[in-house]
């Protein structure tokens, strides 16, 4: 017999959502301070249900000037994923180029406008060969000798996938920073099932994003972040605060510890540690499972680790020359 497997997995979400803008909104791929942002996250996930869920992403890009008279900037980057889940390792793959263009509303303000694209090729597949099937039991009990007559046409498939986001930022360096923005995910509607005759795809998704920054002395700042997204009839929201403490300020770089609290509403409460050291940054956070796999999780989600590196570089158009730049955290 042959059957069809139709892929439902949801789009890969971390705990550090802000660590990884790409992901939220590629609009705000260069709001941030510096010319050259690189950032990973490893989590894992259900570990004490079931086979552990491995989420991993990479993103990096670049910002620079477009004209040595002008506020305006481009950015390039590339957001790379890769998840697994189950048994059957059924995992996911993105590959995603992104571009975003920074527009000066202001010669008083780092007041901006920007407009992201993000899209490229997505890869879905599974491996049937650890997968348990119903004619391989005998009496009752499962018999690894005993051969399935279960046939998969395939077992992986390949689609592009794009995005489009707007963001508005505004701040000046000491004060108070914020942006909000909008974003819509997966316009090409792509086809979403192993089984290539099935009309299953995959519907798009609204995204509303925004972050506050708030100096509280010279030396301590407490920000804010928010998500919320919405697909089909599912909906998702997740925000918290974190409070950062400057332990040495220099001019571009500093030293500071920070710690906060976030929420994905009805899922998890995910306490958080970090540590900027000049250029590398480390974020930890852990999931407090609430959701109606609490029992059966004692409460327990999942643990995720977040490394990033920030830095200006020694180019003419580099952003350390500007007056204006794009505000961020």
């Amino acid at each position: 017999m042959s059957a069809g497997f139709i892929s439902k997995a949801q789009d890969i979400n971390f705990s550090q959502f802000y660590e990884l803008p790409l992901l939220r909104n590629p609009a705000l791929a260069g709001i941030y301070k510096g010319d050259l942002r690189v950032t990973g996250a490893y989590r894992s996930q259900w570990a004490s249900v079931t086979t552990p869920y491995i989420s991993q992403a990479l993103g990096a890009e670049v910002k620079f000037g477009i004209a040595e008279n002008s506020d305006n900037y481009l950015s390039v980057g590339l957001q790379v994923t890769n998840d697994v889940a189950g048994n059957s390792k059924l995992g996911k793959t993105q590959f995603l180029p992104v571009v975003a263009f920074h527009k000066s509303l202001s010669t008083e303000r780092d007041t901006y406008l920007s407009l992201g694209f993000m899209g490229g090729p997505v890869q879905h597949r599974f491996n049937p060969a650890d997968l348990k099937f119903d004619d391989q039991f005998v009496n009752g009990a499962y018999s690894p000798t005993n051969p399935t007559q279960q046939t998969f046409s395939k077992s992986e498939f390949t689609y592009l996938d794009g995005s489009v986001r707007l963001t508005f930022s505004n701040g000046e360096q000491n004060e108070i920073n914020y942006y909000f923005g909008a974003a819509y995910f997966h316009f090409t509607r792509p086809k979403v099932a192993f089984n290539t005759d099935s009309g299953v795809t995959l519907n798009p998704k609204a995204g509303f994003n925004a972050g506050i920054s708030l100096p509280t002395s010279d030396y301590n700042k407490f920000i804010l972040y928010a998500d919320y997204f919405k697909q089909g009839g599912s909906s998702q929201a997740q925000g918290g605060f974190i409070y950062q403490h400057d332990l040495i300020q220099q001019e571009n770089e500093t030293v500071s510890i920070s710690a906060g609290t976030f929420i994905r509403w009805n899922d998890a409460v995910m306490p958080l540690i970090k540590l900027d050291y000049y250029k590398l940054g480390i974020g930890l956070t852990y999931d407090v499972n609430i959701s109606k796999l609490r029992t059966a999780s004692n409460m327990r989600g999942s643990f995720e680790l977040s490394l990033s590196y920030k830095s200006f570089l020694n180019i003419n158009n580099s952003s350390a020359n500007k007056v204006r730049c794009p505000a961020g955290f």
